[in-house]
């Protein structure tokens, strides 16, 4: 495993993000690439920001997969 990962360029101590796709059960490893906060914004701000996001987007596809919901109503 040492070995596949080194292929992808990790070292000990890289920071990766791990992804199972549910359609297909693959396990997709990636390198994330380290990032500098502007000064004055906190990690927390970001990690909550983040979050955010994630609820946001996952209200939109919740959204789209449902027949009827309040924010449309279909003409009859």
């Amino acid at each position: 495993m040492t070995d596949v990962l080194k292929q992808i360029g990790l070292d000990q101590g890289d920071t990766v993000s791990i992804e199972v796709s549910p359609a297909t059960g693959e396990i997709i490893i990636k390198k994330s690439t380290k990032v500098s906060l502007p000064e004055g914004i906190s990690a927390d701000f970001m990690d909550t920001l983040t979050m955010s996001l994630k609820n946001t987007i996952k209200r939109f596809e919740d959204l789209r997969t449902d027949d009827i919901h309040p924010l449309f109503i279909r003409p009859t």
